[in-house]
């Protein structure tokens, strides 16, 4: 069959919602996927009547098409198809010839006209192929779970079948949402929230706090890890590396130690907010799940959005352990997430953090701290390390703003 087949035939579904503003979101999702299947021998993509048309070459490696296809966002599902003349007959022959390779007990024929001028109807289709199909396999017609089922396009300038349909991870297009900046701790949530937030079609820059100078590497080694599994996603990433164990210690000396760990969240919302302001992001994201720990209580996370002017987004935050833990599973970041290291968000906690601050009181225990030179301070020794094409190294712009 893979002799024979020419073009990858993608649906989308939410994207067709769009009414007017859908020609944004197709084109995005032609170029994303352009971009995904670059090297694998395909041809050129194109946007047809409700779908997309990825031609493929003579020489295409169709396992690698199906596993980046599967990870761009946008897609419904997709198949591996075959280009046919516009007419009943031709349709007629090359399904009768492709099953003819196949053994299976039941079948359908299911039709989709996006050319409604097509001189048949769907269902005349669907009966015309089927006929043919029943006659040469022997197999019986089931129309609600055939082993085999085959579909049927009809495009105002062409007509294509395929005899299998591949489930893509739906969501909208990367880059039709704008930019957002999440807080990836190298925990099990925060690479999940940040999955899903792409799957909204934003693009993500990461930023991960580490316990330099007092703990060691592992946790940034993860958070690297981490991003690159999740690149593909989106093309390209950057991850800041901030070492906030400075930042903690200055707390711990000034401030009472219940109310701790959410001064802490409000430091890191802020360094994360003067990172997004110089990478033009606008939102922040997190990992949190309401009641989760101590410092995720309602008035908790109320205290903690309070330090900063951007908006915090939580896609987790109605999901319980369980539900997060199996979707971590599906994108493959769980074994990463659950590898040992040194979370700073552990180091300097007292016991027994407080659960319910208020606003005012997070003001009057935070007042001792200088938190413009603190955030200055976290920034100016930030790290980037970018992932795609090509992946380099360097110091934070702020940094190089400030050396200069």
């Amino acid at each position: 069959m893979l002799r024979r087949v020419n073009r990858v035939v993608v649906h989308y579904h939410e994207v067709a919602l769009k009414r007017g503003n859908r020609p944004f979101f197709v084109n995005q999702l032609v170029n994303n996927i352009g971009r995904a299947l670059r090297g694998t021998g395909i041809r050129r993509v194109k946007s047809a009547p409700g779908r997309v048309v990825v031609l493929l070459g003579k020489n295409v490696n169709w396992p690698e098409i199906r596993e980046r296809l599967g990870k761009v966002f946008g897609v419904a599902n997709f198949s591996l198809a075959q280009r046919t003349e516009r007419n009943i007959d031709d349709l007629t022959d090359h399904v009768v010839a492709a099953t003819a390779e196949r053994r299976f007990a039941s079948f359908a024929v299911q039709t989709k006209r996006a050319d409604k001028s097509f001189p048949m109807p769907s269902p005349e289709i669907n009966a015309t192929i089927g006929a043919a199909v029943q006659a040469q396999s022997g197999a019986a017609v089931n129309l609600s779970q055939p082993e085999l089922r085959i579909a049927v396009e009809i495009l105002p300038r062409e007509a294509f079948f395929s005899l299998e349909k591949i489930p893509g991870p739906g969501g909208l297009p990367v880059g039709t949402s704008g930019r957002v900046v999440a807080l990836l701790s190298g925990g099990i949530d925060s690479p999940v929230a940040a999955w899903r937030m792409m799957r909204r079609g934003c693009r993500i820059d990461f930023v991960h706090f580490h316990g330099a100078p007092y703990q060691d590497r592992a946790s940034r080694d993860k958070a690297v890890e981490l991003v690159r599994l999740l690149t593909p996603c989106q093309f390209e990433s950057r991850l800041h590396l901030v070492a906030f164990g400075e930042v903690q210690r200055e707390i711990i000396t000034q401030v009472r130690r219940p109310f701790r760990v959410v001064l802490y969240r409000r430091m890191m919302l802020r360094i994360a907010e003067a990172i997004a302001r110089e990478v033009q992001a606008q939102a922040l994201v997190t990992g949190e799940s309401l009641g989760q720990v101590a410092s995720q209580t309602l008035e908790n996370l109320t205290v903690i959005q309070d330090a900063v002017g951007l908006p915090v987004l939580r896609p987790l935050v109605g999901m319980d352990k369980h539900e997060i833990t199996e979707q971590a599973k599906a994108i493959r970041s769980y074994d990463i997430s659950i590898q040992p290291d040194q979370d700073c968000c552990q180091l300097f906690v007292p016991r027994h953090p407080a659960t319910r601050m208020s606003i005012a009181l997070a003001h009057e225990v935070e007042a001792p701290l200088d938190i413009p030179a603190l955030v200055q301070h976290a920034c100016e020794r930030t790290e980037v390390v970018t992932f795609g094409e090509p992946a380099v190294s360097g110091r934070h712009p702020q940094a190089l703003a400030a050396a200069s």
